[in-house]
C-alpha cells in the first residue's frame, strides 16, 4: 500500500481539531484529578472513621471500575436522573475523578514521606493546623511526587480516546471519521499515532523541568 501525502493533507483539518480536544480533555482531566486526589488524601487523613471510611469506599470503587464502564454511566445513565453535561464535560470529569483516586495515592505517599520532625516543628512552634499544611507540609510532599504525577498525565493523555465512546471527536475520532468518509485508514492514524508520541514526550519535557524547578 503506498503512501499518500494527499490524504494527510485533507486529513490535517480535522486532525488539529481533534488535537485541540484532546489537549483539552488532557489539562482539564489533569486539573480535576490532581485538585481532587489532594482533597481524597487530606481527607482519608481525617481523624474519624465516619469520612475516611466513606471517602476510601469511594475511590476503591472508583479505582476497580473501568473508566469505559464509568464513560457510559456518566453520559447515557445520569440524563435518566435529570442529570446532562456535553459528551467533553462529562469525559473530562470522568477521567479527572478516575485518575484523583490514583493521584490520592501519589499524594498520599508523598505526605508520609515528611520527616516526623517537620510535624514536631510545626507543633513546637504553635502553627494552626491549616497553616502547618500549607506552609511546611504540602511544599515538601509536592515536591517528592512531581515525577509520579507527571506519569498520570501521560497514562491520561493515552486514555483520551476512550472518549470517542461517547461521541467526543478527539484525535482517534477524528481519524476515525476521516477514514469512514475517504476509505483511508493508514495515513490518519499514523498521524495520531506519532502525534500521541510527541504530545507525551513533550509532557515527560515540561514535568522535568517542573521537578528540577521545584527541587531548586
Amino acid at each position: 500500500m503506498k503512501w499518500d501525502w494527499g490524504a494527510v493533507g485533507d486529513f490535517m483539518p480535522q486532525f488539529w481539531d481533534g488535537l485541540l480536544v484532546t489537549l483539552q480533555a488532557l489539562a482539564l482531566g489533569s486539573v480535576i484529578s490532581f485538585a481532587l486526589g489532594l482533597v481524597w488524601a487530606l481527607l482519608m487523613r481525617a481523624p474519624t472513621r465516619w469520612v475516611t471510611w466513606p471517602v476510601g469506599a469511594v475511590t476503591e470503587f472508583v479505582r476497580n471500575t473501568p473508566l469505559l464502564v464509568q464513560l457510559f454511566f456518566l453520559f447515557y445513565v445520569l440524563p435518566e436522573w435529570g442529570l446532562t453535561f456535553s459528551a467533553l464535560t462529562t469525559g473530562v470529569f470522568a477521567i479527572g475523578l478516575h485518575y484523583s483516586t490514583y493521584t490520592m495515592q501519589v499524594y498520599r505517599a508523598g505526605i508520609e514521606a515528611v520527616p516526623v520532625g517537620q510535624w514536631e516543628a510545626a507543633t513546637a512552634l504553635n502553627l494552626p493546623v491549616t497553616r502547618t499544611w500549607r506552609v511546611v507540609i504540602l511544599p515538601q510532599a509536592i515536591r517528592r511526587v512531581v515525577p509520579a504525577l507527571g506519569n498520570y498525565v501521560i497514562a491520561m493523555l493515552k486514555d483520551t480516546p476512550l472518549l470517542m465512546a461517547i461521541t467526543v471527536l478527539d484525535m482517534l475520532g477524528q481519524a476515525r471519521l476521516f477514514s469512514q468518509e475517504h476509505f483511508q485508514f493508514t495515513e490518519p492514524l499514523t498521524v495520531i499515532g506519532v502525534a500521541f508520541i510527541l504530545i507525551s514526550y513533550l509532557a515527560s519535557l515540561l514535568m522535568r523541568a517542573l521537578e528540577r524547578r521545584l527541587v531548586h
